[in-house]
């Protein structure tokens, strides 16, 4: 195999983001879109000039067209496509969250060494160059001793028709974008916490619109980190040493163009770190195309993800039962 056949396993929003990534990877091409009826398929397929459509999720697993999937189902949905996705013999790249508890991201792990495929949770921002050379700022030590992380990724619901608002799909600002901060936290920080307390505020259909939490580290270290469909659209990292500080504007979306990495020594004005420009999306396919063609171990590992799971489902039980988690 010289190139992965690439299938889109269903016609969600978010694929917009990822068709244009895989047209621009060398090593790749959209062969495939799956829908939950055959109009569905084949107009997506015209819309985005995708060579095959298939009329339902199970019709593409079973065929030979494709060599990897990308799951972009609703959140609930994640573990089982991605288990039925391997035993087909897919590679999977899942959107995050990759699961809604530990024992799903267990079960998953199962299947990936039975089976010896690849599968990687779809956190884009983890592979452009803004994230890891703030990752190696951090780990030089230029900011001396990380006290506190601050993370924040906020943006207004419009329709009230949102998948992101129903409890049974796993809906829910933490699940959603709160996710963010917390993986961006652990990166940095270099693992989960120790415990962890949160308190959200629930909408009308019984999901958390706002979400706020303290992950608790050894030797005092923090992690606040809060999300919102409440409010306009909003992203920021603040990373504080005993030496200074480091900012990210727009961490988590750097194809909006705003995004600089700032580093504060003292009062005086701050010194930009250079960003190279990259495709936002490109990196986590071409690290899909490196796990599968080259055997490379993929950059975001399922132990990562099994702590981002822990984490977050331990902020969930705090603020429902008002009282500090340990994990």
């Amino acid at each position: 195999m010289s190139k992965v056949r690439w299938g889109l396993l269903s016609t969600a929003n978010i694929n917009k983001m990822l068709i244009p990534a895989i047209r621009r990877a060398e090593r790749g091409e959209l062969a495939a879109v799956a829908s939950r009826s055959q109009a569905s398929a084949d107009a997506y397929a015209a819309d985005w000039g995708i060579a095959t459509a298939f009329g339902s999720y199970e019709a593409m697993l079973a065929s030979d067209a494709v060599d990897a999937v990308y799951i972009s189902l609703p959140n609930r949905l994640h573990a089982e496509w991605s288990i039925k996705a391997m035993r087909a013999g897919k590679h999977v790249l899942c959107e995050k969250p990759f699961a809604l508890n530990v024992g799903d991201v267990d079960r998953v792990h199962e299947v990936a060494q039975s089976t010896g495929r690849v599968v990687a949770e779809a956190f884009m921002y983890r592979h452009h160059s803004q994230t890891k050379i703030a990752g190696d700022f951090v780990r030089s030590g230029r900011l001396g001793e990380v006290t506190v992380i601050r993370g924040v990724f906020n943006f207004k619901m419009g329709s009230r028709e949102n998948v992101r608002l129903v409890p049974e799909l796993g809906g829910g600002a933490l699940w959603d974008i709160g996710c963010y901060p917390v993986t961006v936290a652990q990166f940095l920080l270099g693992g989960p916490p120790m415990w962890v307390f949160g308190d959200q505020w629930l909408g009308a259909s019984g999901v958390d619109e706002v979400f706020n939490g303290q992950l608790h580290y050894a030797d005092g270290r923090i992690a606040q980190i809060s999300c919102s469909f409440r409010t306009p659209f909003h992203t920021f990292v603040e990373v504080l040493g005993t030496n200074g500080r480091l900012t990210m504007s727009e961490p988590f979306r750097m194809d909006l163009g705003g995004n600089r990495l700032l580093f504060y020594a003292g009062e005086g004005e701050p010194e930009e770190i250079p960003v190279p420009e990259e495709d936002l999306y490109l990196g986590e396919v071409k690290d899909m195309h490196a796990a599968i063609l080259d055997g490379a171990a993929p950059y975001l590992s399922l132990e990562e993800t099994r702590n981002h799971i822990r984490t977050i489902v331990a902020l969930y039980e705090s603020a429902a039962n008002h009282r500090p988690v340990r994990l």
